[in-house]
């Protein structure tokens, strides 16, 4: 059996980890630990849960693997701390997803803590960076909007299926939960039950993510607030190149993802988000309106859009079926 720990274990990413790792055949959950410095340890919430340990770094050095499920601006830092240990680092945080720092400090308000290792981490999309995964030390795991985005969209952009000159439109709308586990107004039971809203119009902090993935600046991201608790539905509003239409999108979409294990592509019907709610799936469909191509995508945020992939990125390092506590 391989161990790992959790740094950030209370949050929600933290959570369904913990979740996940409890079926997992190939690995046990060693630690499962506070992101911060001084904190008491936490007794578990239900008899069956392990409790919230205080934060114990030299603990780390016996573990195969570490998942930072830490708030941004923490994870650089205590990554910094542990690779050296020997353990394999997935961080779940934004820390280390963006190349330029220049953007990064414009972006999140600071400069990255760690500019070498956002340098070093490989981009954690797992469907299209598995070789390099598999080799790293350092993952950067994706952000949930992004995933949802680039999924449907690489594939259909390294084929030059989409016209080159015309704006991308991405129009995305998520739970509650991936603005995290602190409560906020805005996120409060009362400020969103019967509810629904646009926010982070033009200033989203994964549009930079997703313009530096996608390799363009041509898409438009505009991100809702759902009143519900977890999921994702996408919505790409596409123009294709001459030549292209709805069938080759659907068709590249289909080959591009025919070996994936939890990548799914419709021929009929669209993603609803109770189709992938707790599954580490990416649901996706193509339809037109008009001239426009549509592709719609939908993941749950938690598992897809954060604590599965990152667990799906760390079966790799480690050198575990892609799979295992996933399916």
């Amino acid at each position: 059996m391989n161990s790992v720990a959790i740094l950030g274990a209370s949050g929600y990413t933290g959570q369904e980890l913990r979740r996940l790792l409890a079926h997992h055949p190939h690995v046990r959950l060693a630690h499962a630990m506070s992101a911060r410095e001084g904190a008491e340890p936490e007794p578990p919430a239900l008899p069956v849960d392990q409790p919230i340990e205080r934060l114990d770094l030299a603990a780390l050095e016996k573990v195969d693997g570490v998942f930072l499920c830490t708030p941004h601006g923490t994870a650089a830092r205590l990554a910094q701390k542990i690779l050296p240990l020997g353990p394999k680092v997935v961080d779940l945080s934004s820390d280390l997803r963006l190349k330029d720092l220049a953007l990064h400090a414009k972006t999140y308000g600071h400069a990255p803590e760690a500019p070498e290792l956002a340098q070093e981490a490989v981009y954690g999309l797992t469907e299209h960076a598995r070789a390099a995964v598999a080799a790293a030390r350092l993952v950067a795991n994706p952000g949930c909007y992004p995933t949802s985005v680039l999924l449907p969209l690489k594939p259909l952009l390294r084929h030059g299926l989409l016209d080159p000159h015309a704006v991308i439109v991405a129009d995305a709308k998520s739970g509650t939960s991936g603005a995290g586990r602190q409560p906020t107004e805005r996120t409060h039971f009362g400020s969103v039950h019967e509810n629904f809203l646009a926010y982070g119009v033009g200033n989203h902090r994964h549009v930079p993510e997703i313009w530096q993935e996608a390799g363009t600046e041509r898409i438009v991201f505009v991100p809702h607030l759902l009143p519900v608790f977890r999921g994702i539905l996408t919505t790409l509003y596409l123009t294709p190149a001459p030549g292209s239409g709805a069938d080759a999108i659907r068709a590249c979409l289909r080959e591009s993802y025919a070996p994936e294990p939890f990548v799914k592509v419709y021929d009929r019907g669209y993603p609803e988000l109770n189709r992938v709610q707790f599954t580490n799936e990416c649901h996706i469909a193509v339809g037109t309106v008009g001239p426009q191509v549509v592709v719609i995508s939908a993941i749950d945020n938690l598992v897809k859009g954060a604590s599965g992939q990152a667990l799906q990125n760390m079966n790799l390092m480690l050198g575990l079926p892609e799979t295992a506590g996933l399916r």
